[in-house]
């Protein structure tokens, strides 16, 4: 009998020790989304198979925020971070496309200019009457922003192909100077932007520019139909507002990055519309230089001493040319002495 009671009671204190151990199912509710995404969709969002998971601006920024965490508060995520597919682009992206248009703009640009070179040569215009066409104000700022503007996209294109070279001090000084640059483009930049800013609103004549493409594929030294232009050629108004209007965009999502001031799909976000304008910026800069360099000789005068020859003044920019003829200030702008070449 005892026996009996002591199976019975054996088996009451086995169930009720059973009973005790028996937990509720462990609620994985609130985790099995990250992201909108369940987990295991979204840890391929997450860089997998890149050598910059989780970094933002290629191999030299070391991933310090804590902006991949994944949401643990269970709610519904909203506005960029509930964007699905943002980090497979991004991979895609950065793995395998950005860089290696980066390059092709950095060889395809300057041979296309160097062929236009052999065959139309560069154009020669009479500098025997000159005119102030830009004052000491607008050389200034001019230059105040446009070095520390060639500084930061060399210094870019060093990031982008950091692993290529090295990587390394090299490649962080030029991080560096990236941003030390950056800031001396956001101080002189805007005052650029305020100062070239009417001149370069768009006119119906761009188009006619546009359409002719300047000129430019005019054979021999020299051209002498007047091209529809005003101070600035539809040529050099795209090249203001990109690297104006451009230029400020890259500096905010170049902060956002710089700083990983956001969360990861914002990072992401950044980071493609930076190289997304990067690739514009690198173009018409070396389009610019062309220019402003080769493709006119002694244009580049206008913007170190503030003069253009009349022929020069008069054909490229006919529009400006009678606009300041009419308006009775073309003699005031003349300059004492001609300019020689």
């Amino acid at each position: 009998m005892r026996t009996y009671l002591y199976v019975f009671f054996f088996f009451l204190l086995s169930t009720f020790g059973l009973a005790q151990n028996i937990k509720e199912p462990v609620d994985f509710s609130q985790n099995t989304h990250i992201y909108g995404v369940k987990q295991i969709e979204q840890i391929k969002n997450w860089g997998i198979n890149s050598p910059t998971s989780g970094v933002v601006s290629g191999n030299v920024m070391e991933m310090q925020g804590g902006s991949i965490n994944p949401s643990m508060s269970g709610k519904p995520l909203e506005g960029i971070e509930s964007l699905r597919g943002l980090g497979e682009l991004f991979t895609l992206l950065q793995n395998k496309v950005f860089a290696p248009i980066f390059l092709a703009i950095i060889i395809l640009v300057p041979l296309a200019f160097l062929t236009h070179l052999m065959i139309f040569k560069s154009k020669r215009f009479s500098h025997g009457i000159s005119y102030k066409v830009f004052s000491t104000y607008n050389i200034a700022i001019h230059w105040l922003s446009a070095v520390p503007f060639v500084v930061i996209c060399i210094t870019g294109l060093i990031m982008v192909f950091g692993d290529k070279l090295g990587g390394g001090t090299f490649v962080r000084l030029a991080r560096d100077l990236h941003g030390i640059s950056t800031i001396a483009f956001a101080i002189f930049g805007p005052l650029m932007f305020l100062m070239w800013v009417k001149a370069s609103l768009p006119k119906i004549y761009d188009l006619k520019w546009l359409l002719m493409l300047g000129g430019y594929l005019t054979k021999g030294r020299t051209i002498s139909t007047p091209i529809p232009s005003g101070q600035f050629n539809a040529g050099m108004k795209m090249w203001f507002w990109t690297c104006t209007v451009g230029g400020f965009i890259m500096i905010f999502t170049g902060a956002i990055l710089y700083f990983q001031l956001s969360s990861i799909n914002a990072l992401r976000l950044s980071a493609i519309i930076h190289n997304c304008l990067g690739f514009a910026i690198i173009a018409l800069l070396i389009t610019h230089i062309y220019m402003s360099v080769f493709a006119i000789e002694g244009a580049l005068n206008a913007m170190v001493d503030g003069t253009m020859g009349e022929e020069e003044l008069a054909i490229l920019h006919s529009y400006y040319y009678k606009e300041l003829q009419e308006g009775g200030k073309l003699e005031k702008m003349r300059v004492g002495k001609p300019h020689h070449h």
